[in-house]
């Protein structure tokens, strides 16, 4: 795809659903595609297929490849797919591969989790990422400790799409945006709903997004208003599902990735378990007050179901 229609589609929602497993505990495809297709027809402008929210690190390379065909199954033309990539340098250039040859539109780099790994040679990842990439690539930043000339040399970079900032440093962000070619990569909010508005007003566009696995209609109506610049109207409605995002916070994050799949398993499609090490059931106490929840938003027609 061209990076230039890339980088709008990111100027939206970029959505992330989720991977759904059969009663073995293998990768579903059939549901995983109707997941994917569900998030298109709700008219998401970017979807991100083996993101967090489809458990990237807890998938082998074989089954992110799975998990990148059902996407472009699934979405069948109706948005761009950006397909994730990760892990070391050399297997992350083969997916990307593995990617442009499915049909993704772009690819979208998972932030180096090597214990070891220095802020100036993770932009260097990036950047030779980008080089072998023969898509445009979205960097997934969500560590701390980097300068904003390292920033701006990954904005900077020409086959960087955009950057996905996933971390709370937002003088570093604010710093970053003016610093770097405004023709050059988008920086895109990382932190999904809660965060746009705070995101939006520092200079980001855009932002990611997992609560469009359930309720999308939620998703497009903060995006909607943080476009017009109406932030009152934005914060109604991430106090709105403000719940939802705090009870995905449990347990270090832990529940994140739960909290979504028993909300799109209540809304009739049944997608699994999360695997290990993510905590693979919410307990009954929170299952009940997630349904509550999720009762008050389908009596308001804001759940995606089928």
């Amino acid at each position: 795809m061209n990076i230039a229609i890339m980088r709008k589609a990111l100027r939206g929602v970029s959505g992330v659903p989720v991977t759904a497993y059969d009663a073995g505990g293998d990768v579903e495809a059939r549901t995983t595609a109707k997941v994917y297709e569900r998030v298109a027809v709700a008219g998401i402008h970017n979807i991100v297929a083996a993101g967090n929210t489809g458990e990237f690190y807890a998938l082998t390379p074989k089954e992110i490849r799975i998990v990148h065909e059902a996407a472009v199954s699934g979405v069948d033309g109706r948005a761009p797919v950006t397909a994730a990539i990760g892990r070391s340098l050399r297997e992350a250039v083969g997916m990307a591969r593995d990617a442009a040859a499915i049909g993704a539109s772009a690819v979208m780099s998972h932030q180096p989790v090597d214990p070891f790994a220095a802020p100036s040679a993770q932009i260097d990842y990036f950047c030779n990422l980008a080089d072998a990439c023969g898509l445009p690539l979205v960097a997934y930043v969500r560590a701390e400790g980097f300068t904003v000339a390292e920033i701006v040399r990954l904005a900077n970079h020409g086959n960087i799409a955009g950057i996905k900032f996933a971390t709370t440093d937002l003088l570093l962000l604010s710093r970053a945006i003016p610093a770097a070619d405004p023709n050059g990569a988008l920086f895109v909010c990382g932190l999904a709903e809660s965060w746009a508005p705070t995101f939006t007003a520092a200079g980001a566009h855009g932002f990611t997004s997992g609560l469009v696995n359930v309720a999308p209609k939620l998703s497009l109506a903060v995006h909607e208003a943080l476009q017009k610049g109406d932030f009152a109207a934005a914060r109604a409605i991430v106090n709105k599902l403000e719940p939802f995002e705090r009870m995905r916070t449990k347990f270090r994050n832990g529940a994140n990735v739960t909290v979504v799949k028993e909300a799109v398993t209540y809304s009739g499609l049944d997608v699994g378990p999360v695997r290990v090490p993510g905590l693979p059931r919410l307990d009954v106490t929170d299952r009940d007050v997630l349904h509550r929840l999720l009762r008050g938003w389908e009596a308001e027609g804001d759940i995606q179901a089928d």
